[in-house]
């Protein structure tokens, strides 16, 4: 049963939790305050999501850009919506053209699906907003026409992204105006992006798609090798969805169904709900065990099977069955750790952020360029940067998620949100990678089996799963280090954002408790 929260929870937080009943937590001040302001002006909670997602394109552009991929899902008195906007691979990338290499390319042309992050923009306005379109750029354009100061962690991930990207001319004229990364406080601007976001928004983002915009990128793509063209772009159409859904306690927990790894949250609490994990003590050595291998188990599954939906091989039905889950929960061992046959694909370039209004309306909205500023791509003179999501997919001849033309690949990114007798009660994600189901695990255990606040789970410490299904803790676990190498758990350090960074918006009387990551620059706002 859902806990109450309990305000003397072990982790105690530097930040209050944020009550409101119109709210706003992103990853970055600024976007922040941004669709907060949407609220204001007489928007509603797509509104202001709509809002802060641009605006982080330009203040958080070391995670997400105008050619980044985006999922969402909303919630209102009409019930739960999905919204995959992944794009698919130009029609021209056949096996073939891959052959002989170790694994899809990491940058280039070669790495970049038709973005769909500028169409979710429209769409979700389209349906549900209520301010004019181009209201929701005021802000982004503002900052990238006048400047704003760079945030701390935005600007050690940029310094990391110059070593990584500074070869890539676009992105050096875009991104290192100094000849090197912005540093904390210092002043960024783009004139290039103040106009493209301008031309997006008063052409409702056909520029982007089948005008000027477009004979840029495939402009840019035929200079540099690529195969994206024009129809590839045309054709670009993100997609309503049914959420894929599955109980845990007395809640439902709701995920964008595959391509996206979404279904390893659902598959890895379904097992623990079968372990009662709630009757362990929280941050205990079984505790611990029992989600890590539950989300071995999980990812196991998902990297096995998922892929574009129109490829899969067995359903979701199947993957969340009662009985499947059970058999999976029956072969976790308390005292032996697993190492299953599965490869795990990294990634570390995602923005998360969730909203809420007076009305009851919510949204769960995650948008990303894959690894950092992406493919190192940036279209000359319009500060467009390119996603690499093309690197998800699989070189294995026959695997389901296997590289092929005019195919969405597998993605990582994955808004979530929970509701409880059929009604809205939570917006909730956390970036990160393949970290992302990871942390949407522990985050509802924190809050629904150990009473913690939305800031208090954020705020706890977490354990991470490598790709080689290998463990790192942070430090206020470090303590069960002994209990967990003697049950067989191996550990490695952990890399730069590997325990993420999160937002929850959670319905509370009237009105909503929310919460910001502080391992991000991240902000709650609300009033």
């Amino acid at each position: 049963m859902f806990t109450r929260i309990d305000p003397d929870h072990r982790h105690v937080s530097r930040r209050s939790s944020v009550y409101a009943r119109n709210v706003v937590a992103a990853s970055q001040p600024l976007a922040a305050q941004a669709g907060l302001q949407a609220i204001r002006n007489g928007g509603n909670a797509v509104d202001a999501a709509i809002a802060t997602a641009i605006t982080l394109t330009v203040v958080e552009p070391t995670m997400n850009g105008i050619g980044s991929d985006g999922f969402v899902i909303v919630a209102d008195n009409c019930g739960i919506h999905g919204f995959n906007g992944s794009g698919r691979s130009p029609t021209a990338w056949t096996p073939e053209r891959f052959a002989g290499l170790p694994a899809m390319p990491e940058h280039g042309w070669d790495t970049i699906t038709v973005p769909g992050a500028v169409d979710t923009w429209v769409r979700l306005s389209e349906r549900f907003g209520r301010l004019p379109f181009e209201r929701l750029f005021e802000d982004a354009i503002g900052y990238a026409t006048n400047g704003y100061a760079v945030s701390p962690v935005v600007a050690r991930g940029w310094a990391r992204a110059a070593e990584e990207y500074g070869h890539f001319d676009g992105f050096r004229t875009t991104f290192m105006p100094h000849g090197r990364a912005p540093v904390a406080g210092e002043t960024f601007k783009s004139s290039a992006m103040a106009d493209t976001l301008g031309e997006i928004a008063t052409t409702r983002g056909e520029s982007f798609y089948r005008g000027e915009l477009a004979k840029l990128m495939v402009a840019d793509a035929a200079r540099l090798g690529g195969v994206m063209t024009g129809d590839d772009l045309a054709s670009h159409e993100g997609f309503w969805t049914e959420c894929v859904s599955h109980d845990f306690l007395d809640l439902t927990v709701h995920e964008i169904p595959p391509n996206g790894q979404g279904i390893a949250a659902l598959i890895a609490l379904g097992i623990l709900d079968h372990l009662n994990i709630g009757d362990h003590a929280p941050d205990s050595a079984d505790s611990v065990h029992l989600q890590v291998e539950a989300m071995k188990a999980a990812f196991a599954e998902t990297h096995r099977h998922v892929s574009d939906p129109e490829t899969m091989q067995v359903t979701v039905g199947q993957l969340l069955d009662p009985a499947h889950l059970q058999r999976c929960a029956e072969g976790i061992d308390l005292q032996r750790a697993a190492f299953p046959k599965a490869q795990i694909r990294p990634d570390q370039g995602t923005v998360y952020l969730a909203t809420a209004d007076a009305s009851g309306m919510m949204v769960s909205w995650i948008q990303s360029n894959y690894h950092g500023f992406g493919s190192g791509i940036v279209v000359p003179n319009t500060g467009i940067s390119l996603q690499n999501r093309g690197r998800g997919f699989s070189l294995l001849p026959g695997h389901p998620n296997q590289v092929a033309g005019g195919k969405r690949p597998f993605h990582t990114i994955i808004p979530a949100f929970v509701t409880r007798d059929d009604l809205p009660l939570m917006a909730f994600g956390v970036m990160g990678g393949h970290h992302q189901p990871q942390g949407h695990t522990q985050v509802m255990i924190r809050l629904f089996c150990q009473g913690a606040s939305p800031q208090q789970a954020l705020d706890a410490p977490r354990w991470h799963i490598h790709e080689d299904f290998s463990l790192c803790l942070e430090p206020a676990l470090s303590g069960l280090h002994e209990d967990l190498s003697r049950r067989g758990q191996q550990f490695n350090e952990p890399k730069i954002g590997s325990f993420g960074g999160g937002q929850i918006v959670l319905k509370e009387g009237d009105g909503y408790v929310t919460g910001s990551d502080p391992r991000k620059d991240g902000q709650a706002v609300g009033y």
